[in-house]
């Protein structure tokens, strides 16, 4: 193996799996170990599994390579499938969530056919969160306190043509003892009465936010703005958030 020439090696490296060498490869020897830190064997890895980027943009082409392999949505049951599973903290204002069927009474359906349902909200205020553990989801302190990679937010809301309502969204890094370290917090959306019923995204991109984050809340809700008993308030679903390559 020694007298292997570097660019056969990496190949060679290329192929075993890319948790065996960081965690075992790594360690048998000087050689190995550098090639294992340098750009190279990752470019490759990448090559070989479809995962593309500008060279020009990458700083760590080991990290890319992870990010792109663990990169999902880390919202469980984002649109009600499992009716309200996995959100916790929840206010059930007025007759509190309900989840219906896409596209209900004076709505319209969702612009991806992936998606088949909603939580909507009550006359008075509804609000339901999440908190995302970023090392239970495999995201390792070195990497969120040196690399910092890019957090991306998304949600999705709407309201039925018939009835006005409102709608909030709020997204806090959290450090180890849940202190705030970032925030993103959106204004009080109102929609009006007689509106189109048509979806819309609201997203925000935490980056450069310090080292420390360990956890991610999620929160959003509304109501709607007449006070009808029942279900004519916001209406959401599709909410993520991705930790970005």
């Amino acid at each position: 193996m020694e007298s292997l020439p570097e660019a056969v090696l990496i190949r060679i490296l290329a192929s075993i799996p890319a948790v065996e060498l960081v965690l075992a490869c790594r360690l048998v020897c000087c050689q190995w170990k550098n090639l294992i830190d340098g750009a190279a064997l990752w470019i490759l890895k990448c090559q070989q599994e479809g995962l593309t980027r500008a060279e020009s943009d990458a700083e760590n082409w080991q990290n890319f390579y992870f990010l792109s392999k663990k990169r999902k949505n880390l919202i469980k049951n984002p649109c009600g499938e499992e009716d309200l599973e996995h959100w916790g903290e929840v206010e059930n204002g007025g007759d509190g969530w309900k989840i219906e069927e896409l596209p209900g009474d004076f709505g319209k359906e969702f612009p991806s056919q992936e998606v088949h349902k909603y939580f909507v909200t009550s006359y008075e205020w509804c609000r339901k969160a999440q908190v995302i553990d970023l090392r239970a989801e495999g995201y390792w302190e070195e990497l969120m306190d040196t690399t910092q990679p890019k957090i991306m937010v998304r949600d999705w809301y709407a309201g039925r043509s018939d009835a006005g309502c409102l709608y909030e969204l709020c997204v806090k890094l959290l450090s180890e003892n849940e202190d705030v370290l970032a925030e993103y917090k959106s204004d009080t959306v109102t929609i009006p009465q007689d509106n189109d019923a048509s979806w819309t995204e609201i997203s925000h991109t935490f980056s450069s936010y310090g080292p420390g984050v360990r956890f991610v809340r999620f929160e959003h809700g509304g109501q709607d703005t007449l006070f009808w008993k029942g279900w004519y308030g916001v209406r959401v679903t599709n909410s993520s958030v991705t930790v970005e390559p």
